[in-house]
């Protein structure tokens, strides 16, 4: 179809396409510019709207004008992980020259292509590979839903789904659908089905307060409501037929093998694989499943990759999706509801807050505050949740928490945090969101303590995955924070020749993970002074934390009196090239021991760290709780994989460990600029600082 065309033209009064020319450009593959008023479109170009919007027909009269081409575009079938409504990006457009899909009342690009069905058999293998992912990884149109509780559906009874939608909806319009239909097909539902449970599934657009629905409210004893947003396929898993107007999840329905009843005359009906109250005459010939598939995901359909922000494929949006899917499971295996719906974040600095809006995930609308108080202002209810930076809770938050009945969620840097320092107001792309407790707590477990112990050993794929991401970790030289600034290679002095050479991590001695995970030794100084006592023959090596050298937190002082206990002050090296040429490493709960541990190095731990006790480390402090020995690899699995959430923060969109290596790789390898003289760190600090208290923390520069 966009063969032959070589540029797309907006009309300048179609002002929300103009908006989002850029995003266009890239998921079309084809220069998109605006013409103003009167300016007519070549011949080798088309005009562009959205389906059957002011756009759409703005797009149809001029190419009727100028006797060229238009194309008009809608939300894919495969669009995103939360709703269009609340600014999810789009990873998927439907385009047709002809017409909409959802408009039964004209011809269309895509059902033409159903009625001819000639697909080639590159298509058709296609379809059949889009077919049996959609069903493995139970994808959809929006993926942001939950999986129903476990007791949601007891009992065997048999049940039937009744689909709501939105009022006004352009599918109902141009599909044959009055509000009188959705009321007969409830009573049809009902006199169908005597001896059937009838579900009545609302939109979730209605359930976000954004939208109104359909479908009459009426009380019968068979009928029930489901209030939440559950996703479609895990929904769906539990009835035997569906009866829908035009809305997708009759597809969604089709995709799993169920029976289902159209009232309108969307896309997928008419063509004998629904059982169907209207009719279409041009709809004649009997399509198979994999056929509609064909023409709506493979010859219709255009995909923007989510982790380079250009055109893609099929595989590239459902591996995106499908990750987030697994996200929301494993929230659920911890006990935990993912983020959906409101969440009140309590001890995130202004600075941080719009860059970790989107760690949260689509379905979240994220409300900072300060104090219970402002919650209690904001309506916060059972339903809501609670976030909260580290272990800064403010005063009353537990007795907020208990009068609801919600837990807390903890959230932290992850270990793949960043290029550059946190303190210098570089953005995360790694956080840990903890149902159960903080990693640096030793006190109480984590989810990483539960990602290990819930299953044991891991399945032998995540094992596979987390070797991989290692061996990408080791080859890029990549830690917790990363410098581009080209770091002086390190030469162990002569003096270290013949010894064997130790290396200490300093830490920042006010920091949580050093008051709750250190145990007896609790500053720099007194581990330097025990590393000495157990290694006197050693070389031993003090590397400041590279924040306290930056001047960002305090405790230089400590530095110059570090040099009673030790042979050698680093101060520049690289932290990954100073582990290449060490024999050991000893730490309180450094997560240069973690390092470490990747690039096989022997690690003593005198605090209790989130890697230690697992079989990898040598520990001098006694481990208050039972763990499990477990491979590296597993560790690793747990800490860089199956714990983090990984983010652009920038973009707003989710990724992989995988992605971030590769993004962080690229960036140190290019010497991005991250500028560390320290008159431009502090303006830089100033900067941020204003910026997000000014708005409030709605806006955040990011690198």
């Amino acid at each position: 179809m966009l063969d032959d065309i070589e540029i797309l033209y907006i009309p300048a009064l179609s002002t929300g396409l103009v908006r989002q020319r850029r995003f266009l450009s890239r998921i079309l593959s084809r220069p998109v510019k605006v013409l103003p008023p009167g300016a007519r479109c070549p011949a080798n170009a088309a005009w562009i709207g959205w389906g059957r919007r002011r756009s759409g027909e703005r797009a149809r009269r001029l190419a009727f004008r100028d006797g060229t081409r238009m194309l008009l575009l809608e939300d894919g079938f495969l669009r995103s992980v939360g709703l269009g409504v609340r600014g999810a990006p789009a990873w998927s457009l439907i385009m047709d020259g002809q017409g909409v899909h959802y408009d039964a009342t004209a011809p269309s690009d895509l059902e033409a292509s159903i009625e001819r069905g000639d697909f080639s058999e590159q298509e058709r293998l296609a379809a059949r590979h889009v077919i049996r992912v959609l069903r493995e990884e139970g994808l959809s149109k929006y993926n942001d839903g939950l999986p129903p509780p476990p007791d949601a559906f007891e009992g065997k009874a048999r049940r039937v789904l009744v689909v709501d939608q939105t009022a006004g909806d352009l599918s109902l319009v141009y599909g044959g659908v009055d509000q009188e239909t959705f009321a007969a097909m409830l009573d049809a539902a009902l006199e169908e089905n005597p001896e059937s449970e009838i579900w009545v599934k609302t939109h979730p657009d209605v359930l976000a307060g954004k939208r109104q629905g359909c479908l009459p409210r009426r009380d019968h004893p068979r009928l029930r409501r489901i209030a939440d947003n559950w996703h479609p396929h895990d929904l769906l898993a539990h009835f035997d037929k569906v009866y829908v107007a035009t809305s997708l999840m009759g597809f969604d329905a089709l995709i799993r093998g169920r029976e289902v009843h159209c009232f309108g005359m969307p896309f997928y009906a008419g063509w004998g694989l629904t059982v169907d109250r209207q009719t279409c005459s041009r709809r004649t010939h009997r399509a198979t499943l994999e056929e509609v598939v064909a023409a709506a995901f493979v010859r219709h359909m255009r995909y923007l990759n989510p982790r380079n922000n250009q055109a893609g494929t099929f595989d590239d949006v459902a591996r995106y999706l499908a990750r987030e899917r697994q996200r929301l499971r494993q929230w659920q295996e911890a006990g935990e509801k993912p983020f959906s719906g409101r969440v009140f974040a309590f001890g995130f600095q202004r600075w941080k807050r719009a860059m970790v809006r989107p760690f949260f995930g689509a379905g979240a609308q994220v409300h900072f505050v300060t104090t219970p108080k402002a919650a209690q202002r904001l309506g916060i209810s059972a339903r809501d949740r609670i976030a909260v930076w580290g272990m800064r809770d403010p005063a009353g938050l537990r007795e907020l928490a208990r009068e609801h009945t919600l837990s807390i969620v903890r959230v932290e840097d992850g270990f793949l945090r960043s290029v550059g320092l946190g303190s210098d107001f570089i953005p995360p792309w790694s956080l840990l969101f903890d149902p159960v407790g903080i990693y640096f707590d030793a006190a109480g477990s984590n989810i990483i303590e539960h990602c290990l112990l819930k299953a044991a050993p891991l399945p032998d794929d995540v094992v596979k995955r987390a070797r991989n991401l290692r061996e990408k970790i080791i080859e890029a030289g990549l830690s917790k924070y990363n410098f581009p600034k080209p770091p002086r290679a390190f030469t162990p002095p002569a003096e270290a020749a013949g010894k064997r050479i130790v290396l200490v991590p300093g830490q920042v001695e006010s920091d949580a993970a050093v008051l709750l995970g250190g145990g007896e030794v609790r500053t720099n100084l007194e581990l330097l002074r025990r590393v000495r006592a157990l290694e006197p023959e050693a070389f031993i090596i003090y590397k400041p934390h590279p924040e306290i050298l930056a001047g960002n937190r305090k405790g230089r002082g400590h530095v110059r009196q570090a040099q009673a206990w030790c042979d050698h002050i680093e101060r520049d090296a690289d932290l990954t090239q100073l582990l290449n040429e060490v024999d050991a490493v000893h730490v309180i709960t450094s997560l240069a021991g973690f390092d470490a541990l990747l690039r096989g190095r022997e690690v003593h731990c005198h605090g209790m760290p989130f890697y230690a006790g697992w079989g990898l480390t040598i520990d001098h402090q006694p481990i208050t709780r039972p763990r499990r020995p477990c491979t590296l690899d597993e560790l690793v699995a747990a800490a860089l994989i199956m714990a983090p959430v990984y983010a652009d923060p920038c973009r707003g969109i989710l990724l992989s460990p995988d992605d971030v290596v590769e993004t962080f790789t690229k960036r140190l390898r290019a010497h991005d600029q991250v500028i560390y003289m320290n008159h431009a760190r502090m303006a830089r600090r100033i900067w941020h600082y204003l910026l997000s208290w000014l708005t409030g923390g709605r806006v955040g520069r990011c690198r």
